[in-house]
């Protein structure tokens, strides 16, 4: 299936996004994250991120609507912080989806929902993640050692943030975010 990037959308998820959430949980890269296993899970899941009083969840839609990825900032807190993350299906990665995607997030987050500083994580084996954060002007601020434990391993995770200050470039193609 071709997709339409020409311009994107952050919108909520909804039920009948729980086929395509489930088809790229089945990637071997998203495998086991965020409990997707079926469609079942899928439903569950897009029940839950609808609900949380502490941040938002949106689906990275293409200009024909069909979801390409998710970006995310969570478990805000009480001094304005909040935790980011992204992923995109594999038909589009390498090109800048969840870079543009994040962007806009960033400047929703801190323009729109008042938050002063965004962080995020990403595993040292993952370079590409590493490429987005920079691209959505996140700087480096460290390693946590084996922080995170998959299929039996512990690996390194790098740390990054940025502030409501730091410069940010306007994503490369027209996003909208939903409200």
């Amino acid at each position: 299936m071709g997709y339409d990037l020409a311009k994107l959308e952050l919108r909520w998820w909804r039920v009948a996004d729980a086929v395509r959430l489930t088809a790229a949980h089945e990637d071997p890269a998203m495998a086991g994250q965020g409990g997707i296993r079926d469609t079942a899970s899928a439903v569950d899941w897009i029940g839950r991120v609808a609900d949380l009083d502490n941040g938002h969840v949106y689906a990275v839609a293409d200009a024909d609507d069909h979801p390409v990825g998710c970006v995310a900032v969570t478990n805000i807190d009480r001094h304005q912080v909040g935790w980011t993350w992204y992923w995109t299906i594999a038909a589009v990665r390498g090109q800048g989806v969840a870079r543009d995607a994040l962007r806009a997030l960033v400047d929703w987050a801190h323009h729109d929902a008042g938050l002063y500083r965004l962080e995020l994580g990403h595993r040292v084996d993952n370079p590409a993640s590493c490429h987005v954060a920079a691209g959505a002007g996140f700087l480096r601020e460290g390693l946590e050692r084996e922080r995170l434990a998959h299929d039996g391993a512990r690996y390194d995770v790098e740390r990054h943030a940025r502030l409501v200050s730091d410069p940010l470039e306007p994503p490369s193609r027209p996003v909208t975010v939903a409200t």
